[in-house]
């Protein structure tokens, strides 16, 4: 029976839907730079940002793992290339990205979120960890989780173990003392299992295994059903 002291969870696409969050954000910070600097948005379609995004990537691979600087920085490229001045360009890009960022916390949880953490913070000490900028105190989310990480933070994302480890550390727990979940079959399943991690698959769109995938110890298919798993890994063996 694994004696299991610490629950890290996945953020985005685990606990609510980041696309719908991501293009109501997009939406949000599109006005605003109408507003505020409209050479932007005449010079760049949302296409066109797209572009400068992959040019940014393609000449900065290190950014991968930090969507807020790649954000604040895309802003900055494409307000300075539309006849800002840098100094003024830097507070326009600030400024959008402070908008973007509060739009991007403006989520809607999964049905039975909010109360699976409530319940699993009672028995054990639960983590963050998350490639993307979702920050639990933005969120009230801190009133349950004892720490996160970000890609950011670590300087890697998941799959890499490095986050996960972080999180050993920080609980001082060992892989078998914890369990992981989250919704992505590579970095959240394939990257924890490869730390010796317990595994719960979120499964909410009732995808199928992959042949090459990684195996999670449990899969839901519901957020509300989670607790339940934990309970299942706790009593398996």
């Amino acid at each position: 029976m694994p004696d299991v002291k610490l629950i890290t969870f996945d953020l985005d696409n685990t606990l609510w839907d980041v696309d719908s969050v991501i293009r109501k954000a997009e939406k949000s910070l599109r006005a605003w730079l109408l507003e505020e600097v409209p050479e932007v948005v005449a010079r760049y379609s949302p296409e066109a940002m797209i572009e400068l995004r992959t040019a940014l990537l393609r000449e900065n691979p290190q950014w991968r793992h930090n969507l807020s600087l790649l954000r604040e920085e895309l802003l900055y490229q494409a307000i300075r290339q539309s006849g800002y001045g840098e100094r003024e360009a830097r507070q326009h890009a600030a400024n959008a990205f402070a908008v973007f960022l509060d739009a991007r916390h403006q989520v809607e949880f999964f049905a039975g979120a909010l109360d699976a953490l409530a319940e699993l913070a009672r028995d054990f000490v639960l983590g963050a960890l998350t490639n993307g900028n979702a920050d639990i105190g933005k969120l009230n989310l801190d009133r349950y989780f004892s720490f996160g990480y970000s890609a950011a933070s670590v300087g890697v994302g998941k799959p890499a173990p490095d986050i996960f480890h972080a999180a050993l550390r920080h609980a001082n727990a060992g892989a078998t003392e914890t369990i992981h979940i989250g919704d992505h079959l590579v970095d959240d399943i394939h990257g924890a299992n490869e730390v010796g991690i317990h595994t719960i698959w979120v499964n909410l769109k009732q995808e199928d295994l992959l042949e090459d995938s990684s195996a999670p110890t449990h899969t839901v298919h519901e957020v509300e059903q989670i607790p339940g798993a934990v309970q299942h890994i706790i009593s398996a063996d």
